[in-house]
């Protein structure tokens, strides 16, 4: 069995191990693989019938160019970089990782708003260059530092990972609101579902865990802002799409927004002309949520059992059934 993993690093950078993988055929590992060059991808692929992809795109021109395929994984949840119809015509099952990373990806929303709410790291750097030693009063800050108990979290998407958000919320003594079109037993333990128009009028924070969808995609616009508080928070580690970035960006500049903490932009790696860069109050970390080792030895682990129980027969968290 010939696999071919191209663009491995993300997930392993070194701290994890390919063991699952090596152990079920020849394994070929690529850090990286051009994402711009199908070319390239057809030409690494060859006549490999396992394929393990995170962010390198199999487009139909690669499904047709490498003909012994028979398995597509994804190193991640999303597989919009596969053309799942052709793999389908071509019956090569496809599969993704679900929920691997709830429980970090909701935690990581919460450390946005807690840089936000305190300005850690700021703070912290002020000391080590000597404003607190060659302060005249004993303690100083530099934002308005924010209590969260009382106010309102209003979750745009409240599946496992809404929920793990609002649990954490919920817990530090805010009121949560959900928006989600598929309310869930669960989600009434966490939440109170609302319409979009209540959450944007009601919530002090805002957070964003929906999946990009015709219906979520702008969501975070010039019009729904004008719904908002006048100090609303908005978090994103969600995709990057959900939000129009000039109208957040102008928002922030003109303090209708109050402060915003992302982990995920439109493009990916960040463009240096993105207007979020040179907003106001704006944190931005280099898509991360998902990224502690813990989480990524998980996704290792369910994508290696993909792969085992495809060769069993018997595949399962397939994206691309009839």
């Amino acid at each position: 069995m010939n696999i071919i993993i191209l663009d491995g690093y993300t997930l392993n950078p070194g701290d994890l191990n390919w063991e699952g993988f090596e152990r079920i055929g020849k394994c070929t590992i690529y850090d990286r693989t051009a994402m711009d060059q199908p070319n390239e991808v057809i030409e690494r692929i060859g006549d490999a019938e396992i394929v393990i992809t995170n962010k390198t795109p199999i487009s139909r021109e690669v499904i047709e160019a490498c003909p012994h395929i028979k398995y597509i994984g994804i190193l991640a949840t999303g597989y919009n970089v596969i053309d799942t119809q052709a793999a389908l015509e071509k019956e090569i099952i496809v599969t993704n990782v679900p929920t691997y990373g709830t429980h970090a990806v909701g935690q990581f929303a919460i450390a946005l708003l807690l840089e936000i709410c305190h300005h850690i790291g700021h703070h912290s750097q002020q000391v080590k260059e000597g404003a607190w030693a060659n302060n005249l009063d004993w303690c100083f800050w530099d934002y308005p530092l924010i209590e969260l108990l009382g106010k309102t979290m209003g979750i745009i998407g409240f599946g496992s990972i809404g929920q793990a958000t609002g649990t954490i919320a919920k817990a530090m003594g805010m009121n949560v609101l959900a928006c989600d079109p598929y309310p869930s037993n669960n989600g009434k333990l966490i939440a109170t579902y609302v319409n979009i128009d209540t959450l944007f009028e009601q919530a002090d924070v805002i957070v964003l865990h929906s999946p990009l969808l015709p219906s979520s995609e702008g969501i975070i616009n010039k019009s729904n802002i004008e719904k908002m508080k006048h100090d609303v928070i908005i978090i994103n580690n969600s995709r990057g799409a959900l939000i129009v970035e000039q109208d957040l960006a102008e928002a922030l500049n003109n303090r209708r927004v109050q402060a915003a903490g992302l982990d995920v932009v439109t493009t990916e790696p960040i463009r240096a002309d993105n207007p979020l860069l040179y907003a106001r109050n704006c944190i931005i970390t280099p898509h991360i949520s998902w990224a502690s080792k813990e989480s990524r030895a998980r996704l290792m682990a369910v994508a290696v059992r993909n792969l085992q129980v495809f060769l069993q027969g018997m595949p399962v968290n397939v994206v691309n059934r009839r």
